[in-house]
């Protein structure tokens, strides 16, 4: 094995642990439940959790997706976040050298971990999102390439838009439309990529939001003006390519 295939292969290693972390986060947290503290147990039952139970993938194949003491149904969203955690390891090894591409990891972890809470309860915690933004003042320079001048303005901006759109929703119809978590997202991004970036991004997440819109309704589901849509996903969804290809044009201009 090259070393080159050795650290592709730890990238993806390295994703299936913080994705299994990340897994227990999106799923604890919305309930109220601590992360950090107490074993690993059934959802259903409350049995503890061994080490057989807690391999990455593995232990969800082994066990065909169920509880081995009640047989309930384990929650997939658990192989689903160490797969994606994995593939975004991977990508990033071969994407980038190895100190940028642990900035494309954690990254792509955070964006994939806000973008399953928003899809499934509708929130983007602060706890993500700040964090998310001053690191990327911290490493972007080094990563997408952003000046911290660039950054400042770009997490101004794209807070600021997002908020005013916000406001102005409230205003003309009395309910809200958006969510400040949204806003402070873009914000994040902004500060990843710069401002100039941002209109790449809302284009794409936007037409992404409406090809789900569609996709709904030509499958039989109702869709009305009532009809809520975690807009914070798409944002997840296009926040990388989009960014990367903003930085790319301007590159090459």
């Amino acid at each position: 094995m090259t070393a080159f295939s050795a650290m592709v292969l730890g990238g993806g290693v390295l994703g299936l642990i913080f994705g299994s972390f990340l897994a227990a986060l999106v799923m604890r947290w919305p309930e109220g439940r601590s992360v950090l503290s107490g074993r690993s147990c059934c959802d259903h039952c409350g049995r503890t959790l061994h080490a057989a139970d807690l391999v990455p993938v593995l232990s969800h194949l082994a066990s065909r997706g169920r509880c081995r003491g009640c047989g309930g149904r384990i929650d997939p969203v658990h192989m689903r976040m160490e797969l994606g955690c994995a593939a975004i390891g991977v990508g990033a090894m071969l994407a980038a050298p190895v100190p940028q591409a642990l900035g494309w990891m954690v990254l792509g972890w955070g964006l994939l971990a806000l973008a399953v809470l928003d899809a499934r309860h509708y929130w983007l915690p602060d706890a993500l999102t700040l964090p998310l933004a001053l690191l990327g003042f911290a490493v972007a320079p080094w990563i997408t390439g952003v000046g911290l001048k660039e950054a400042l303005v770009g997490a101004a901006l794209g807070y600021g838009v997002l908020l005013a759109l916000s406001l102005g929703y409230r205003a003309a119809r009395g309910r809200d439309g958006l969510g400040l978590g949204d806003a402070k997202l873009l914000g994040a991004l902004g500060a990843w990529f710069g401002w100039q970036a941002l209109p790449f991004i809302l284009l794409a997440s936007s037409l992404l939001a409406l090809a789900w819109v569609l996709l709904r309704a030509l499958s039989g589901y109702a869709i009305d003006r009532t009809t809520r849509i975690a807009f914070g996903t798409f944002l997840c969804i296009a926040a990388i390519p989009a960014g990367v290809a903003a930085r790319g044009l301007l590159a090459s201009g």
